[in-house]
């Protein structure tokens, strides 16, 4: 059975630094992402890590504050976020593509999906 499973969200007050963890079983998984979802609105690419580990894509809103990387030995791909903002808080999801290898970001590249993670920052 192919799962991810995130961890790591929770509250944080805003300058405050969180990471994500997203493990996936089942199989082995080629790119990986993170996307996020406020209330009320779309699902919005976060970043993205290509199966090597060699090549990462960020939203420009996170550039510079949030890294991703990925561990292929534990099956994990980790987000770390910093400074973090108010803006910031949404649900945050992990996805994962049996067949890119690049840092795709549109949801509708990749063809599995963790349950999400809440991430709330207070100002």
């Amino acid at each position: 059975q192919v799962q991810l499973v995130e961890s790591g969200g929770g509250p944080v007050q805003a300058g405050g630094s969180l990471r994500l963890s997203c493990t996936a079983s089942g199989r082995t998984f080629r790119a990986m992402g993170w996307f996020r979802q406020a209330p009320g609105k779309e699902r919005d690419f976060v970043a993205a890590v290509s199966w090597s580990g060699g090549s990462t894509t960020y939203a420009t809103s996170v550039k510079g504050r949030f890294t991703i990387s990925r561990d292929n030995g534990k099956n994990t791909v980790y987000l770390q976020m910093n400074s973090l903002k108010a803006e910031d808080t949404a649900v945050y999801y992990c996805a994962a593509s049996s067949t890119m290898f690049r840092t795709g970001t549109n949801k509708y590249e990749y063809d599995f999906w963790g349950q999400g993670t809440q991430v709330a920052v207070s100002s």
